[in-house]
């Protein structure tokens, strides 16, 4: 299922675009999940990371787009976003949100649902990066996006989930180093390699990843905060 959040102020447009998602999604087979919103500053408000794909529009009274999208990326750099407007000299601005792309109005199915297309591909080429791990238990495929942050203690390793944790001892940190840091990882400290994605706050030698507290050393502070801000800057 892709989730999407629509954000446009007018219903005449939310509509229609409403529409062409249940359009796209009987043509394709994909199974959308819509929610909208009438402003960005909705949107924004309490916003948790469950998004694939945003369309969203510009020109709107509480927080336009522009600074709706500025916002999210603060939290967010894997939701796609797509603006939808009237206003090209401004969605031409995208590329400082990292903006997929941008759909003029009037909107028309086959242009819209190009973009669509290309932003399902997107994620779904997001989600296909796994690595496989082995424990007493047998084989399991994990998901790269999926782990917060890997922990070493003495021969063990435990990967931190959002959900759950995963032990082994089959691999050493190094190892895990190497499989992993394509994949955006870093090292923080001698015992933790970390998902930069997951970093939700940082203060001097501290980071938060899923409301832990996990100390960077400081022989790996430099390359470390590096790495995390070219990462949320990208």
């Amino acid at each position: 299922m892709i989730k999407i959040a629509v954000v446009e102020d007018d219903k005449k447009w939310s509509n229609l675009i409403k529409e062409y998602l249940k359009q796209f999604s009987a043509s394709e087979g994909i199974e959308v999940a819509i929610t909208d919103f009438c402003d960005g500053y909705d949107l924004v408000e309490g916003y948790s990371c469950d998004y694939d794909i945003i369309l969203m529009d510009i020109e709107m009274k509480l927080m336009n787009g522009m600074e709706a999208a500025e916002e999210i990326r603060k939290i967010d750099n894997d939701v796609v976003i797509i603006f939808v407007t009237n206003m090209a000299q401004y969605a031409i601005r995208g590329y400082k949100v990292n903006a997929l792309d941008y759909i003029l109005k009037p909107i028309s199915y086959i242009p819209f649902s190009e973009t669509v297309k290309k932003a399902v591909r997107l994620r779904h080429k997001d989600e296909d990066n796994f690595i496989v791990l082995n424990n007493k238990s047998g084989t399991e495929k994990i998901k790269t996006k999926d782990i917060a942050f890997v922990e070493s203690h003495g021969h063990r390793l435990i990967f931190y989930l959002e959900n759950r944790k995963y032990e082994t001892t089959k691999y050493s940190m190094k190892e895990m180093e190497g499989m992993l840091y394509e994949y955006n990882f870093r090292r923080c400290n001698s015992g933790c390699l970390v998902n930069l994605r997951f970093v939700s706050g940082y203060k001097g030698t501290e980071i938060i990843v899923l409301d832990n507290v996990i100390t960077i050393s400081r022989g790996k502070k430099n390359e470390f905060m590096s790495a995390l801000t070219s990462y949320m800057t990208e």
